[in-house]
């Protein structure tokens, strides 16, 4: 039962994963786009299904990924997130800056740029505060609360964002991947609970 459990996750996993990329991959509306536009777009579909894999390797709910080795993991695949991010917003720059330009004033009329920027800005803010952590001695509940919130801003803005968007990945597979996005998140800041910290010092503070 174990193994068939975990073939189950990691099949649930892929699946949804790789339907949205490969429905992204062969879009018909990619027949007009150029190859810079289309490597933008996929770049960002790829940083979605990523945010998926954060929670899961951070929380140890990935088959053959226990906590230690999945978060492990997680900084790297934190690391290609942000790094899709950047070839995101650089493809749609080199296609059209004046909407790049508009979208990081948050001078955008489409309403989905706005939410594209600020999850943008939350991943490259939870990235930097996971590098300096140890350099700069952060206190383990700072580390923990303002990775939280800037998790929270990640999922959200990036799941309004593609909500938002008449894209390529067609609506009922980017609706499951965003869906399972919220959920595997709530799950693990649930079972992660950032507050636990000051539950535990409480004690230490009436002695």
């Amino acid at each position: 039962m174990p193994s068939f459990r975990a073939a189950l996750i990691w099949a649930v996993v892929a699946v949804a994963l790789i339907v949205p990329l490969a429905l992204a991959a062969t879009s018909p509306l990619l027949a007009w786009r150029g190859p810079t536009y289309i490597v933008a777009g996929f770049a960002g579909v790829l940083a979605l299904a990523l945010v998926l894999l954060q929670p899961l390797l951070a929380a140890g709910y990935l088959p053959g990924f226990p906590v230690p080795r999945g978060r492990r993991l997680h900084r790297w695949v934190g690391a290609a997130l942000v790094a899709a991010i950047i070839v995101h917003v650089a493809g749609l720059w080199l296609t059209s800056p004046p909407d790049v330009v508009d979208a990081l004033l948050f001078d955008s009329p489409t309403p989905f740029s706005a939410w594209g920027v600020v999850a943008m800005w939350a991943a490259f803010a939870a990235a930097l505060l996971a590098a300096l952590r140890r350099p700069l001695r952060i206190k383990p509940l700072l580390w923990r609360l303002g990775h939280t919130v800037l998790v929270v801003l990640v999922v959200l803005g990036g799941v309004v964002h593609a909500l938002l968007i008449e894209g390529t990945m067609g609506s009922n597979s980017k609706l499951v991947l965003c869906a399972l996005v919220v959920a595997a998140t709530a799950v693990a800041l649930v079972d992660l609970r950032a507050w636990t910290l000051l539950t535990r010092r409480k004690p230490q503070a009436r002695r």
